[in-house]
């Protein structure tokens, strides 16, 4: 699990000084949400190069603090360092899974995933799995985050409440379900 502090603390110094404060202040209130938001401007405005990890861990941050949706085309917007990485956000391609099964203790059978991040080098891609709502959008909370490689399908499954835990799980280099 990522140490909350230290990565607010490392993506807030991306920021020109005046722009970091204003983070800080928001976080140390109690206000993640604003604080996410005035990130990713800041990091807009300023046009900061950041690398797909970065990305990638903002989306994460969005995820946990209910504000990806919102979030995630400035997200997208972010200039990029250029340099290769071993993740990348691969929300709002428009791509999803209509089910899958193959995962001994959770039904995922109804739920629709989305892709969400991908691991290229290893052919693996976190997924948010979600309920179709009655009127055909999806809900807007994850009902749980699904790591799978096209070889072997679903390899493991994570409560809702588990996005860093799911983001940590794909970055690691376990090899087996656990």
């Amino acid at each position: 699990m990522t140490d909350d502090a230290v990565l607010w603390s490392r993506l807030v110094a991306l920021l020109p000084e005046a722009e970091a404060e204003g983070v800080e202040e928001c976080r140390a209130v109690g206000e993640q949400e604003a604080g996410l938001g005035l990130l990713v401007s800041g990091l807009l405005d300023h046009q900061v190069p950041i690398s797909e990890m970065v990305r990638a861990r903002l989306s994460v941050l969005a995820e946990i603090w209910g504000e990806r949706e919102a979030l995630t085309p400035q997200i997208l917007q972010c200039r990029g360092d250029g340099a290769l990485s071993s993740v990348e956000l691969i929300e709002g391609d428009g791509s999803a899974v209509p089910e899958a099964t193959g995962w001994a203790g959770q039904d995922l059978a109804g739920l629709v995933l989305v892709p969400w991040i991908s691991c290229p080098g290893r052919g693996r891609v976190l997924m948010r799995a979600h309920t179709q709502e009655y009127w055909g959008d999806l809900s807007y909370l994850a009902r749980h985050y699904v790591i799978s490689e096209p070889d072997r399908g679903v390899l493991r499954v994570f409560p809702a409440d588990s996005a860093d835990a799911a983001f940590t799980s794909l970055c690691s280099s376990w090899s087996s379900p656990s």
